[in-house]
């Protein structure tokens, strides 16, 4: 990674401790109502630190270094999840920057001996990795279905099922388009009109959603919390636009490996399509999240690092580094401005509202399967039905020992574990390629 990357990325982390540190915004969501707490002064900055640690640590060492290892992209667990910790944890503004700073370096430059280790063994574990991503796109594009079977029961699914369907197979028969594109479209079409409708159905019946009304004094005094902090968050907004944009980060775990492959793609026309489906993919994930980071940035007056995670999708477009920058921090500045707006529209559609959380397990249980998927495929590239064997063994070994590895990154773990193995058995003579 050369010298502009490794500043980009430098900045960045200062950037996300520093304004963590001031309680303005962190990236996970647990850690977010405790803020106010620590701003407060209710609880010790010691304790709050303590708290951070606890509900990030298992991430950054799971998911956050296995997908960067398996695809060479940087991505928010691994970046943000520690300066989330270094931020809440350090007493100084500038100290916490400080950390932040050298946290960012210490990934960059660790990269290129990882990877130039894992390339050099005599079994291309590496290369095999890149069969993780191969089901994601398809397998995510179900997301709004499976959230229909989970709120609106089998009935709704069925029916919801042979519309993506027909419109995956109309997509293939008739266009050109990404057919995972037009199944995410069609299925949030599907979900929002059902929600609609029977929200619409429940006031005609006489059911009414809660009554909001008496927090409204409390979501604006946290609005204008955050309204004071917009520079800071726009400005990491740009920063994150810009890596995004440079081709060295991924947003989410939809993100990351599609981005790999389209990366690699060496046609402009194909990699430009790939890139735009990924955007897509990104964008629909981000709308699935939009009522849990606008209600608890409401509720607690600190917002999220990535926002809504929309600046991703910027960062993907964009021409160019400029164009990101600026697109970034614009993109921050609405979402924020949006704010109470999305709050008073989820007020009136509690089971939109509701459809948020069915999103987001839709999302976690497909990106479970088709990961598991991916990482067969990548330990029988490795070591044919021996790779699967140890493979098997080193995930079931996680379930029996109740997770210490996130069971959304345990594939990545245990095929690169895999490829390990392999290799040493290689070395022994007591396997061959």
């Amino acid at each position: 990674m050369d010298m502009m990357n490794i500043g980009l990325v430098a900045l960045l982390c200062a950037m996300t401790a520093f304004i963590a540190n001031l309680s303005a915004s962190v990236f996970h969501d647990g850690i977010r109502p405790i803020l106010p707490q620590l701003v407060e002064g209710h609880m010790t900055r010691r304790d709050a630190g303590s708290v951070a640690f606890g509900l990030s640590i298992g991430f950054v060492a799971s998911v956050g270094i296995s997908f960067t290892l398996s695809t060479g992209l940087l991505n928010p667990w691994l970046l943000f999840l520690p300066t989330d910790i270094l931020g809440v944890m350090i007493a100084s503004h500038w100290l916490a920057a400080l950390a932040g700073g050298l946290w960012g370096i210490l990934v960059v430059t660790s990269l290129s001996g990882v990877n130039a280790v894992l390339t050099g063994l005599p079994i291309d574990a590496l290369g095999a990795l890149g069969e993780l991503g191969t089901p994601v796109m398809t397998a995510f594009a179900l997301f709004p279905l499976l959230a229909i079977f989970y709120q609106f029961g089998w009935k709704a699914g069925a029916i919801a099922a042979a519309v993506v369907l027909l419109s995956r197979l109309l997509t293939i028969q008739f266009t050109a388009i990404y057919p995972e594109s037009i199944q995410i479209f069609v299925g949030m079409l599907m979900l929002v009109g059902t929600a609609v409708h029977k929200d619409i159905n429940d006031k005609r019946n006489g059911i009414t959603p809660p009554d909001m009304s008496g927090m409204h004094s409390l979501f604006d005094e946290r609005t204008k919390r955050i309204m004071k902090h917009l520079p800071l968050l726009a400005a990491t907004g740009s920063l994150i636009a810009i890596v995004a944009n440079a081709g060295i980060f991924a947003g989410s775990e939809v993100s990351i490996y599609a981005l790999a492959d389209a990366y690699k793609l060496t046609d402009p026309i194909e990699k430009e399509a790939a890139m735009q489906q990924v955007a897509l993919s990104e964008f629909m994930r981000g709308l699935g999240f939009v009522p849990l980071i606008a209600t608890t940035a409401l509720a607690t007056g600190v917002y999220g690092v990535v926002g809504m995670t929309f600046v991703f999708v910027v960062g993907y477009l964009s021409p160019n580094i400029p164009v990101a920058a600026v697109l970034g921090g614009l993109t921050i500045c609405v979402e924020v401005f949006l704010l109470r707006k999305i709050g008073h529209f989820l007020e009136q559609f509690p089971s939109i509202r509701n459809a948020s959380d069915n999103i987001r397990n839709s999302m976690n249980t497909l990106m479970e399967f088709s990961l598991l998927i991916g990482g067969v495929l990548a330990v029988m590239k490795m070591g044919a039905t021996t790779g699967l064997t140890i493979f098997t063994m080193l995930f079931f070994l996680n379930e029996v020992m109740g997770r210490p590895i996130l069971k959304i990154a345990a594939p990545a773990v245990a095929a690169i574990l895999t490829g390990v193995v392999l290799n040493v058995l290689y070395m022994f003579g007591l396997f061959s390629v």
